[in-house]
């Protein structure tokens, strides 16, 4: 595949992954593997961390609600674990020694959201 065909598919990715988390409402959260389906690219969890990285700067973007498959905080390694936890107690998540009950805190999007990351047709599922 030719470079900046690879670049477009990666940044068609992010927009879906940026799309898919501005979309999180307060007090929920979301896991990697979940935004990667979501966004068209199943087992691409780690890519979807790396989207995050780069948009965590932006205030549109609440990063803090993405965790681990089982609601762990995974920020740690890169020194942001404490202020994603602090962020998330603001919101009234409950975060402790076993990480977030996605039971209780896990959100489903809505159909609106579907929509806005259907409309992109091209999976990245092949990355």
């Amino acid at each position: 595949m030719p470079n900046d065909e690879r670049e477009e598919r990666g940044r068609r990715f992010r927009d879906r992954v940026l799309l898919i988390v501005r979309a999180v409402p307060a007090g929920r959260v979301v896991t990697y593997g979940q935004v990667a389906l979501l966004a068209g690219s199943p087992g691409a969890a780690r890519r979807v961390g790396a989207a995050l990285r780069g948009a965590a700067e932006s205030d549109d973007v609440p990063w803090q609600r993405v965790v681990n498959a089982s609601g762990g905080i995974s920020t740690h390694k890169i020194g942001a674990g404490a202020l994603q936890e602090a962020l998330l107690r603001l919101e009234g998540v409950t975060v402790d020694a076993s990480g977030i009950d996605l039971r209780r805190y896990g959100w489903t999007p809505d159909g609106d959201v579907l929509e806005a990351v259907a409309t992109d047709e091209v999976a990245d599922d092949a990355l």
